[in-house]
Parts: C-alpha cells; structure tokens; sequence
C-alpha cells in the first residue's frame, strides 16, 4: 500500500476536521504517540487521523519521523499543515512515497450537518452588537442598564456618552472595539456592569467571560487562544470558545491584572486591530463588541500594573466606589422581588411590600461593603424566612 501525506490549508481546517468528526473520525497530534509509542498499538485506524505538523518543530525531523511513522500500520492516514509542506516533503521523502492535498469536499460541510447542527453553525456566528441597535431600542438599552446597575450614577452617564460616540465613529469606521476598564474593590459591580450590558442586549445563552485568576504563568497565552496546531491540546483556546458560544458582542475579562505581559501584549493587539487571532491564524472579527476589562488594582497602582501602551487603548478609564446605603437597600429590594417571583412561579404566593420590609430589618446594610456580601447575607435571611413559612410553601 502508498503510503502518502495529505496537506490542509490552515484557513480551512476546522472544516475538514468538522467533516470527519461527522463520519466518526477523530484528528490525533502525532506528538501524542511521540511521548507514548505504546499508544500506537492501540490505534482504531478506521477512525483515526494522524496530524504530523509538529514534526516541524524538531531539530531532526527525517530521524524522529522516521522512527515513529514506522510504528504505524500501512492503513493509517497522515496529514499536515500546508505551510510545511516543504520542509516535510523533504525530510520525510524517505517514508512517503506520495504527497497530496487533501479532498476539498470539506468546503461543502454544510450539506453533510443535520438541520438542527447547521442552525447552531450559522447561529454561534451572529452576535447582538451595540452597533445594531436603532435609535428607540438604544434608548430601551439605556433605560434597562440605567435600572438593574445599583449605583454609580457619573459612570451610567459616561458609559451612555461612550456609547453614543463608538456608534458614530464606529460607522466612519474609525474605532472597532470600545474598551472599558474597571477598577476598584471586589464586589461593587464591576462584573456586573458586563453582565447588565449582556442582559440589556437580549443575551439568551452565555456572557462570554474569562478569568484572569489563572492567566499568569508562561503558558497562558496558549490557554487563552490555543497552542500551535499539531500539538496535543491545540484545540480552541478559552477565549476563542467563550466568544463562539456566545449571542450577544460582549467579552469580560475579569482580574486582568493578574496575567502576564505576553497577555497584555495580545490584547494591546487585540485593541488596536479589532481582530482576536489565535495561534493557528485563525480571527474572528470583533468589530461592534465591547470589552469590559475588570481589576481590583487602584487608581495608584494602575500605572505600575498596566503598560502605558495599553493604557492609552483603553476607551474608558474608572474607578468604583462603593455603594451608599440607600443604594445597598435598593439592591436588596430588587433582589429580593426576584427571588419572590420564583417562589411565586413555584408555590403561587405573591410577593408582598411587607417581605421587602421584613428583609429590609432583617439586614442591616451599613455591615456590609459590597453586593456580594449583601446577596449571601440575603440567601440566609431568605432561607429563614421560608422556613418560617413551611406549612404555607408545601
């Protein structure tokens, strides 16, 4: 049997592996079976393809291949990115007796998916953007976000002056992303101002949101946009994954002060082109989104922490306080009426004005700092308060 080396366009690979997920065929990095030849023995060929594209990253490839290729059966299929094509058709001439490109029946995936499959296709490539909205749904948006972020009046009227100018500029096709970044204490809705925009906008699945807690060794730009193909773990990286899942053109990057300068770097990129690029060249243009930077830095430490390049890409620089009293207790009478209106939904009893008073006693806001204490110290008061009313919940 020919043994032959099939080559993929990179632009085009997620198709072709889309394709041969559909008829039961899974891509396997060949560097897997590199670290354990014992692996090999094991292969269903019928149902594995074997990508050698990281042989092109070792020093001696005609001996490393060489070495390994010879472990596989005859049956087994071999293929690589296209941009090595060179390099791999030379070193490896010795164990391939032919080198082809790959059937190009893959570009007409959409025919092979089910009905169902091919609307989520279409549907994880469409997102609600600020940019679309018209004049009376922006005013709607406005109003929505005005009412569920508690506080912090100056930023609702900056936030609605920020968006009104990327929507101009952003038509003269000046200005791609618009930047928010967020400092302050944990806990005083920071987070939220993402989540209420994501809400506002008519989110129905997931608000695309990666935590930087976990950004800060050497490997976390692979993490956050995917390793080099061929790989093992060359998969989508976190990022690339959250903004396909999502429905609505909103990112959060939550404590970004805690990944590292190759991190900053990407995003200083990322602002500047309004493209994110993950490591197999892969983009997805963000044009219309907003990305909502959050950090529990201080304006003092802002400078020290964050380059003055990026810095100067940031739209929007702001400092959260906390929250007066009187906001305190509107957050929890909104809170509060929610979760009422599930117990409603479950048991039939209305929300009544005497409830919200009896959590207003029952919690005493000056305790606390943030919402986040005051939403667990509202789940307690509300457990007691349903177990009080047992018989009247059964």
């Amino acid at each position: 049997m020919s043994r032959k080396l099939f080559f993929y366009e990179k632009d085009e690979f997620y198709d072709y592996k889309e394709l041969k997920l559909n008829q039961g065929i899974s891509i396997e990095s060949v560097t897997k079976f590199i670290k354990n030849n014992d692996l090999i023995e094991e292969l269903d060929y019928d149902s594995v393809i074997i990508d050698i594209s990281a042989l092109s990253e070792y020093v001696s490839i005609q001996l490393l291949g060489e070495q390994v290729l010879n472990l596989f059966s005859d049956e087994a299929i071999f293929i690589a990115d296209k941009k090595n094509r060179e390099m791999l058709s030379y070193n490896l001439r010795f164990f391939f007796e032919d080198f082809e490109d790959v059937e190009k029946d893959y570009l007409n995936i959409e025919v092979t998916l089910d009905e169902e499959r091919l609307h989520d296709r279409i549907s994880q490539k469409k997102h609600t953007r600020i940019i679309d909205l018209d004049d009376t749904s922006l005013e709607s948006f406005f109003q929505k976000f005005r009412d569920k972020l508690y506080g912090h009046y100056n930023f609702k009227d900056d936030f609605e002056e920020q968006v009104k100018t990327y929507r101009i500029f952003n038509k003269l096709g000046e200005h791609k992303i618009l930047s928010f970044f967020l400092m302050g204490e944990s806990g005083i809705g920071k987070t939220e101002v993402a989540r209420i925009i994501f809400d506002s906008l008519g989110g129905k699945k997931r608000l695309a949101k990666v935590n930087f807690g976990n950004y800060s060794n050497e490997f976390s730009l692979s993490s956050l946009i995917g390793a080099a193909r061929g790989y093992t773990g060359s998969d989508d990286g976190e990022i690339f994954m959250k903004v396909r899942e999502t429905d609505v053109g909103v990112i959060l990057i939550d404590e970004f002060e805690k990944s590292n300068a190759n991190i900053f770097n990407y995003f200083l990129d990322v602002l500047e082109s309004g493209k994110m690029t993950s490591s197999l060249g892969e983009e997805i243009d963000l044009n219309g989104f907003i990305i909502v930077f959050t950090s529990n830095i201080d304006k003092k430490d802002f400078p020290k922490r964050i380059s003055p390049e990026l810095r100067s890409r940031f739209d929007y620089k702001g400092n959260f306080s906390l929250l007066t009293n009187e906001d305190k207790e509107k957050y929890i009478e909104f809170r509060v009426a929610n979760l009422f209106k599930k117990v409603k939904l479950e048991y039939g009893i209305d929300y009544s004005e005497a409830t919200a008073e009896y959590f207003k006693e029952s919690i005493v806001v000056a305790n606390y700092k943030n919402m986040r204490d005051i939403n667990n110290q509202i789940k307690k008061v509300f457990l007691k308060y349903l177990e009080s009313n047992t018989e009247s919940l059964i």
